[in-house]
């Protein structure tokens, strides 16, 4: 059961992408979508067997290779994280199968579609159920691989082959670390097993790794890299570049890669190492900090964004930002709560807003919409419910996550988890400011579209209707079902799996003032306002009146050039990397010394400087005599210098120098 689990995407990608000509698109997308339905429906029996009933289970299926000290099997490892993240990723990733076989009907590789989105949610599977940590990376550059193939579908639209060739690059630096770290466990350790690893952790506690030249902790050094490969999957700041380009691709893989896949496979790396991570408090200030900046600066960028899409994918980042301070403030079992919630509601925006784009002519500017709520009622209810969730208004699903995050990191006692609480209240205004926008422009505001957008404008068939029900009950009901689960000390719920050194900060929440605990719903009801105030104004989105106003116009142009980190990188990174590519392992080295070095430069060059060669025979009979004259003085000269300096090396020196000089005379005559 468990390994079909596992298998059950694959099958389906399989059939869709070497059978699948044999049927037609709809058919295939049949087989994809009951594929994914198997996984999930299995993954309610190992949620129940692995987390509710406490029994855990480990698979070792085949050796993959056996080298001395190094023996790596296929083995899975089914603990209570791997099953949450299987229920979140399954089920998320079925309601997008389903969703897809409406969205992408006339699109002519409707079957090879629904095959990727399988093998995407496969890998996915394999990273987070891997036992060991090569197993894990076999996963972790498999969704790298899907994710390309993905965004890049539409390969005919120029910007969609160039988000995905970013995504990979991009991606590849954190892959990198993620190497790195791997080899530094493997060489303190001598094993990539995780159980192992975990086992070891306490004999290792003050062993040093010499990295680059510098001798630190080894415990540092493992979460150093380990947390660089997490920064480039889950789009932290200095690697958040691709995500917003990634939105070229379709909408049900915006919702799949942003919800459930990509960019959660780096959060929980993190959870999956806790037992390493706990061991340098260093690292998780510096994960603190990281996470506060990126939830704000995601979360001020997509103030200013105008493609619905955008905006909702610089709410991922800024989520994102929430997840890994968690973790940083060392309460993984909350990261991971979010994370499901964060799941259940992104995945409700990002499909609610593809309804739209599908019915109301493939139109993504918000700027281009309004009164659609009469068009789209549906939709417009949903995006309410996912807006709701998403800033934390009470009772709804992202509430009990948020506030939990927010709360902890208060009262910690910890001035970079206090420094990471006022990050997280600014980014909780900006988010509550551009859900209340999106909202305002989307569905209350006067039209502002082509007439034949709204005319043709129609709500979505049943197929994309029934996955949004479902994620609209679990944006409603799901954090406060499972509150009791995942927050708090009174459920054993994840046993052993996860490791927290310190694990008092929901104590002193409890105990914390009203007031505090108020304080976010308070600046979300600010940023309420505050969006409504400058959408009736025109404030900040009229370039015109911005010019008047010149501290809101820098302030719009600085958020809406992205804080200047594509403009930065271009300039100091790749344009300068491109110039020395060209002039250094291009013309210098590709085509200079390796091109005149093979047998064909050399051929080459023989053949250039042979008229040169060939002038020294003019067929003058003068100059003729003349060399033979130069000879016969040659001769001579040599004798003599020989008698005198009695210096054969010498003589030959000058000899050859003189016969050069008649040489070239002989030439130039």
């Amino acid at each position: 059961m468990y390994l079909i689990a596992i298998v059950s995407p694959f099958i389906g990608f399989t059939i869709t992408n070497t059978t699948g000509r044999l049927f037609n698109n709809y058919i295939n997308s049949l087989i994809a979508t009951f594929c994914m339905f198997v996984s999930f429906l299995l993954s309610l029996i190992i949620f129940f067997e692995v987390a509710i009933v406490q029994t855990p289970c480990y698979i070792v299926l085949a050796p993959w290779f056996n080298i001395e000290l190094l023996s790596v099997y296929w083995s899975f490892c089914f603990d209570t994280i791997t099953s949450i993240m299987f229920i979140v990723v399954t089920f998320i990733s079925s309601l997008v199968h389903l969703y897809s076989i409406e969205y992408m009907s006339d699109d002519p590789h409707q079957g090879r579609f629904l095959g990727f989105l399988s093998l995407f949610t496969f890998f996915m599977l394999l990273l987070i159920t891997a036992d060991n940590l090569l197993i894990m990376f076999f996963g972790w550059e498999g969704i790298g691989l899907a994710s390309y193939l993905l965004i890049s579908f539409w390969f005919t639209r120029i910007q969609a082959s160039k988000s995905a060739i970013k995504a990979m690059i991009v991606n590849r630096v954190g892959d990198i670390g993620l190497l790195f770290g791997i080899c530094s466990l493997f060489l303190t350790f001598k094993t990539v097993d995780y159980s192992i690893i975990f086992s070891l952790v306490s004999c290792a506690l003050n062993d040093t790794l010499l990295c680059f030249s510098i001798e630190c902790n080894c415990f540092m050094v493992f979460s150093t890299f380990l947390f660089i490969g997490a920064v480039g999957k889950s789009a932290q700041i200095g690697l958040h570049l691709w995500l917003p380009d990634a939105m070229e691709a379709p909408t049900p893989v915006s919702a799949l890669l942003h919800a459930a896949t990509l960019v959660t496979a780096g959060i929980f790396l993190i959870i999956r190492c806790s037992y390493i991570f706990e061991q340098s408090s260093i690292v998780l200030s510096v994960i603190t900090i990281i996470g506060g900046i990126t939830a704000f600066l995601a979360a001020s960028i997509g103030v200013v964004q105008n493609d619905i899409k955008r905006v909702i994918a610089y709410s991922t980042c800024s989520q994102l930002g929430y997840m890994v301070l968690s973790c940083g403030i060392s309460e993984y079992s909350i990261a991971l709560f979010h994370l499901a919630n964060h799941a259940l509601f992104k995945a409700l925006l990002f499909l609610s807003a593809g309804t739209i784009i599908h019915g109301f002519n493939d139109e993504q500017d918000l700027r281009k919409m309004g009164s659609l709520i009469r068009i789209f009622p549906l939709a417009y209810i949903m995006i309410i419910i996912g807006s709701l969730a998403l800033c934390g208004i009470p009772f709804y699903t992202g509430f009990y996550s948020k506030d939990a995050i927010l709360g902890i990191a208060l009262t910690n006692c910890n001035i970079y988890s206090n420094a990471g609480y006022f990050l997280l209240l600014a980014a909780a205004c900006f988010t509550a400011f551009y859900s209340t926008r999106l909202l305002l422009y989307s569905f209350i505001v006067l039209p502002n579209g082509y007439k034949f957008a709204y005319s043709n404008a129609h709500e979505a068939t049943v197929y994309s209707l029934v996955p949004l029900v479902f994620l609209g009950f679990g944006s409603l009901f799901g954090g406060f079902l499972f509150k009791d689960m995942f927050v708090g000390f009174g459920s054993p719920l994840f046993g052993n799996s996860i490791y927290s050194l310190y694990n008092c900060g929901f104590i002193d929440f409890e105990f914390a003032s009203v007031f505090s605990k108020n304080i976010p719903f308070i600046i979300t009801l600010y940023g309420v306002f505050l969006s409504l105030y400058f959408s009736k104004n025109w404030l900040l989105y009229n370039i015109n009146n911005l010019k008047i106003r010149s501290a809101y116009y820098y302030c719009f142009l600085f958020l809406n050039r992205k804080w200047y980190f594509d403009s930065i990188y271009n300039e100091l990174l790749i344009h300068r990397l491109i110039k020395f590519s060209y002039d250094i392992t291009f013309k210098l080295i590709d085509k200079g010394i390796i091109e005149w070095s093979t047998p064909s430069g050399i051929a080459y060059l023989a053949d250039k400087y042979k008229k040169d060669t060939s002038q020294l025979h003019s067929g003058y009979i003068s100059h003729y005599l003349l060399l033979v004259v130069a000879v016969i003085f040659t001769v001579l000269f040599f004798i003599i210098f020989n008698n005198i300096f009695n210096n054969l090396d010498f003589s030959l020196i000058f000899i050859a120098y003189f016969v050069i000089f008649s040489f070239n005379g002989v030439s130039n005559s």
